[in-house]
């Protein structure tokens, strides 16, 4: 599959000069949450960009000059275009002219088994446009073995050769959507490649758009980094989301105690306890890993397998809290009006991909409880057979409310009012930190 040695080196020159010099077409297959950030990245660095997505929903604004993800802003894609940097297109015909190719499509675990579907189509696509001094990049989330495994025999298909006639690697995304202070430019970047070249070639392109670039030894190196990143956050939400379970128990303030835990200048950092995770990654890339241990050992990683089971479970823990507390006002759950703050998996964003508010409010509604929600980036959601609309705040809607929840610190959210007008509020995640009265805490 490679094609090592000073020779093989000389040969990519050319195109790792024109990776440096910017003088390149980048293209970028997938062009969602993760894809669309980094294709304009590389547009704003100076490449010409081709985005490449099959979904015409996706494609169709960004003809027009707009966005359909709140972190890239529709000035942006007018003023790429504009500068002819940046086109989208549903076809791969485009890509035959490309230098490299990131692909970034979606990895789904429906059942808890990798859905590397998605990859295999950009593979099968590619195979047929790639030519000859090409550098692919594969950038999914996925478990390790996938870039050779999967798609360099898919790509080879087309009768050109991993290593010697085009080159291979694997970088992970590492992008946090509605994180302000990180955006793609400002994150390291790790790769690793099926050759020296290909890992040459690959950490050229990325040193055109982002601080550093970490190199190592081959491509399952790679894709373990993602793996361990996610799944040291997945461990220890699980540890906090346990502890916040005992310390509520104990009448003890669980943002207190970590918050003060965090003044330890070494050897701790602080993670927060919720209602739930959800998202693409927190609570799925874990999964990859222990997959691919049943797969080759039977066998599980106990300790995934157990912040899996804890994390899982917090909606319904949740919902019982809300039940209690509602009983202790004299209030039962059945018939209780509730409104929900915050419908996305996350503060920032719109993505609402394993929400733990849509969790919650089904559990509540299977329950009896009369639910609803407000976030100002979420316009609606589907809780059971009923779709609900994101409802504006107001004095009288949180009035009436027996029980407001606020599910994640959501952007322009307005807690003052929620504060001052809610009859009671339960709080899990820390939006009214420091306040008692009529707010329990998790």
């Amino acid at each position: 599959m490679t094609d090592r040695g000073a020779d093989a080196s000389k040969k990519w020159n050319a195109l790792i000069d024109r990776l440096e010099s910017r003088d390149a077409l980048v293209g970028v297959v997938g062009l969602g949450y993760v894809g669309l950030p980094v294709a304009t990245s590389f547009a704003d660095a100076g490449f010409r960009v081709l985005g490449v997505d099959t979904d015409r929903e996706r494609v169709a604004p960004l003809e027009g000059g707009r966005s359909h993800i709140l972190d890239v802003d529709d000035a942006d894609i007018s003023r790429l275009k504009a500068a002819h940097r940046l086109r989208a297109s549903t076809s791969y015909r485009g890509l035959a002219k490309a230098d490299a190719i990131i692909v970034s499509v979606p990895t789904p675990l429906p059942d808890g088994i990798p859905d590397v579907s998605a990859i295999e189509a950009a593979g099968r696509s590619l195979a047929k446009v790639i030519t000859a001094e090409t550098l692919v990049i594969l950038e999914s989330t996925t478990y390790p073995g996938t870039t050779e495994e999967v798609l360099a025999p898919l790509l080879e298909a087309g009768g050109l050769r991993a290593g010697h006639d085009f080159l291979l690697a694997y970088s992970p995304e590492r992008i946090d959507p509605g994180n302000e202070r990180f955006a793609f430019g400002d994150i390291p970047k790790v790769v690793g490649g099926i050759n020296d070249v290909s890992t040459r070639a690959a950490a050229t392109l990325y040193m055109q758009v982002v601080p550093k670039v970490v190199t190592v030894s081959g491509t399952r190196e790679a894709e373990m980094t993602k793996l361990i990143e996610n799944t040291f956050r997945h461990v220890n939400i699980g540890l906090v989301n346990e502890l916040a379970q005992y310390a509520n128990e104990w009448d003890v303030d669980i943002w207190e105690a970590i918050e003060a835990a965090a003044t330890k200048p070494f050897g701790y950092m602080p993670f927060w306890p919720g209602p739930g995770w959800g998202g693409h990654c927190i609570p799925l890339d874990p999964s990859y890993l222990s997959w691919r241990v049943r797969r080759d050992h039977s066998h599980e990683i106990r300790f995934v397998e157990l912040a899996q089971s804890i994390n899982a479970e917090m909606p319904r823990y949740v919902a019982e809290r809300i039940s209690l507390l509602l009983n202790e006002r004299g209030k039962a759950l059945r018939g209780a009006r509730i409104l929900g703050i915050g419908a996305a998996y996350k503060g920032g964003t719109s993505d609402t991909r394993g929400a733990p508010a849509l969790k919650v409010l089904s559990l509540l509604a299977r329950r009896g409880a009369q639910v609803a929600f407000h976030d100002p980036l979420v316009a609606t959601l589907t809780v059971g057979d009923e779709e609900l609309e994101s409802l504006p705040l107001g004095p009288e809607l949180l009035e009436e409310q027996d029980l407001v929840v606020a599910l994640i610190p959501q952007i322009d959210v307005d807690w003052g009012l929620i504060l001052r007008e809610a009859p009671f509020i339960f709080d899990c995640c820390n939006a009214f930190k420091g306040q008692n009265g009529h707010v329990a805490r998790l």
